[in-house]
């Protein structure tokens, strides 16, 4: 990655499903002289492929995008782009999500409700290799972690493997296994297989019962 002094910016990947979305942060970021949009996404999947081509210093994802959510992409980038700095943007102000997005390799958690204030803070701090977390939550999650701590609690656990949460994603997207397992690189029973896992994990009978599941858990967007 290319180093950057005060007078090179930081080159951004911006990745999210909503056009209008990625104009706005695109204008805030932009309005500074150390930071520059050098790549848009509309997927986690054209996130991952856009930092491998480009030359960025720094990810800002989405978490609830088509195909490949930001979290899923940002297992994948801190795996192969490990001094790629990344942030989560999120409107889900959800605990189980920001130690998520620890655990994938993010270094800061922003609000869409308040990117015009914390957004550029949380890039600067992101590329310093210092953590962000929206202001609001900080009391609150220290709170939480300490409290486990003193019940001998270990942080929550993921309730399905990355592969079925992909497979998940997809089938909540209405994806029949055929259009799965050609996605994924594997077979039409395959899918099958971690499909009825899943039922069986989640306690659920159907299609539906899934998507609402991964609404719920931000896979995809209601």
């Amino acid at each position: 990655m290319t180093p950057h002094t005060p007078r090179t910016p930081v080159r951004v990947l911006l990745a999210d499903d909503h056009t209008l979305v990625r104009r706005g942060v695109r204008l805030i970021l932009d309005g500074e002289d150390d930071l520059t949009v050098v790549a848009e996404a509309g997927d986690g999947a054209e996130a991952v492929e856009l930092a491998r081509a480009c030359d960025v210093d720094l990810a800002v994802l989405d978490i609830a995008m088509p195909r490949t959510t930001g979290l899923q992409a940002a297992r994948e980038l801190s795996r192969r782009l490990p001094d790629l700095r990344i942030l989560i943007l999120t409107m889900y102000d959800n605990e189980q999500y920001f130690f998520e997005a620890l655990k994938a390799g993010a270094s800061g958690y922003v609000l869409k409700s308040v990117a015009d204030r914390d957004l550029v803070e949380a890039c600067r701090a992101a590329v310093r290799d210092r953590p962000f977390v929206y202001p609001g939550a900080e009391r609150a999650l220290v709170r939480s972690y300490l409290d486990r701590l003193h019940r001998g609690d270990s942080l929550p656990e993921r309730a399905v493997t990355e592969r079925e949460e992909e497979i998940l994603k997809l089938v909540a997207e209405g994806h029949t296994s055929k259009e799965i397992g050609e996605m994924l690189f594997i077979s039409a029973k395959t899918v099958e297989r971690h499909r009825a896992n899943l039922l069986q994990k989640l306690g659920m009978r159907d299609r539906l019962e899934l998507t609402r599941y991964a609404i719920r858990a931000g896979l995809i967007e209601p």
